[in-house]
């Protein structure tokens, strides 16, 4: 039987990582991300967890090998661990990482549960350590969880890697000494700038803050040097020589990293997104739920290979603040 064909798009560059949503629903409300009241999806909309597990095997079949999952928050949805687990059955057999970003509210009630499962490494979201700032910011007092579900995580033997968006204003002063917190805790920490992504109540100019700026400061507080570590994302990392960790940046809008993007996005309504920063999509729900699932489904990845486009085009500046994307980052899965 003739194996079937790797995830290749019309630019030659080879699919490798999915970034699967299980939910647009979050448990925070932060005010880059998405407004205070928020709508969420209807629950008959989402992907069943039947349907979300065929889905990530006929992925791994065409060569995705990294499985990240997303929210939303992830471990809001009921049937989470029973995904992770039936995922964490496919490690060793195609898939070479299964992992997740997750916000840490309740991970200090899951992080056993995703070690036992087969997940090694997480993404933990959390730009500001003050905890009034923190209620401010995510519009929600949830950060003694946050550090509870960071603990417990490593404490069941994961490891956390920190993404932090940078914020002028708002948590600009505080990044060196979030980086030396994580550092002390053995956790890298990845620097994201703030992305146009949905409507929301601020304008996110007014908090654009260039890394390169950032990285400048960084620069002349210690000493950097490039590293040649790579996680399979978009992050470029530097190693701090005072504290001994890293920091990764992410730099959409400074520094394009498309020309060597090898991931796509399901959200959690099975809309494949070939591109996060592009409103090209094609539907996977469809082809789930069609009369022979298995080849719509190989026939839509092959349609998105082909509409990959070959870089975003992100722009903060936008009049008035209008996003570049009209969906939000928690409905695309972060």
């Amino acid at each position: 039987m003739t194996a079937p064909a790797p995830l290749i798009d019309q630019f030659n560059r080879r699919i490798s990582y999915l970034r699967l949503s299980v939910t647009d629903r979050c448990d925070l409300r932060c005010a880059y991300c998405m407004p205070e009241r928020q709508t969420f999806l209807p629950r008959k909309d989402v992907l069943s967890l039947e349907e979300l597990h065929k889905l990530a095997l006929g992925f791994i079949d065409r060569g995705i090998t990294k499985l990240r999952l997303t929210g939303g928050e992830p471990l809001v949805r009921r049937d989470m661990i029973e995904l992770v687990k039936a995922l964490g059955r496919k490690l060793g057999d195609g898939l070479e990482e299964l992992t997740l970003t997750t916000n840490a509210t309740r991970l200090a009630e899951f992080a056993d549960d995703l070690r036992e499962a087969g997940v090694r490494r997480i993404n933990v979201s959390l730009d500001t350590l003050d905890r009034a700032a923190f209620a401010r910011l995510a519009r929600r007092d949830s950060l003694p969880q946050v550090l509870e579900g960071i603990a417990a995580a490593q404490a069941a033997g994961l490891t956390v890697k920190l993404n932090t968006v940078a914020l002028k204003d708002l948590n600009q002063a505080e990044i060196p000494a979030l980086v030396e917190w994580a550092h002390a805790r053995a956790m890298d920490l990845t620097l994201i700038e703030v992305m146009p992504l949905g409507e929301v109540e601020t304008d996110r100019f007014d908090h654009y803050l260039p890394l390169s700026e950032v990285r400048a400061a960084l620069d002349a507080r210690w000493t950097l040097s490039d590293s040649p570590h790579r996680t399979g994302g978009p992050a470029r990392y530097a190693d701090v020589a005072e504290t001994g960790g890293r920091i990764g940046f992410i730099t959409p809008l400074t520094n394009n990293f498309c020309e060597g993007c090898n991931r796509v996005r399901v959200t959690a309504t099975g809309q494949m997104h070939p591109c996060l920063g592009g409103n090209e999509q094609v539907d996977l729900r469809a082809a789930l739920r069609s009369a022979d699932p298995d080849a719509a489904l190989s026939t839509a990845l092959d349609v998105a290979m082909k509409i990959k486009p070959l870089r975003h085009h992100f722009d903060i500046s936008a009049p008035g603040g209008a996003p570049a994307v009209a969906r939000h980052m928690s409905t695309t899965g972060g």
